[in-house]
């Protein structure tokens, strides 16, 4: 889940890149309904969604995006 802001946006390119260079099995979403966001809980994005429960809130590097996702 992401915001229109443009460090969010880097983030969701970030994710993306991680399930490509990896080969991981995922589809990668981008949410920024509000309605939909707080149906996670989620007051601090970016946010990681796996298998619907957030696994990750706020910025995250490359090596740790992998570590959420592998």
């Amino acid at each position: 889940m992401v915001s229109s802001c443009a460090c969010n946006q880097k983030f969701f390119s970030l994710v993306e890149k991680v399930v490509k260079d990896n080969q991981i099995d995922a589809t990668v979403e981008k949410v920024d309904d509000i309605m939909e966001v707080m149906q996670y809980n989620v007051m601090s994005l970016p946010a990681i969604v796996v298998d619907g429960q957030v696994v990750a809130r706020g910025q995250k590097n490359e090596a740790e995006i992998y570590a959420l996702l592998k």
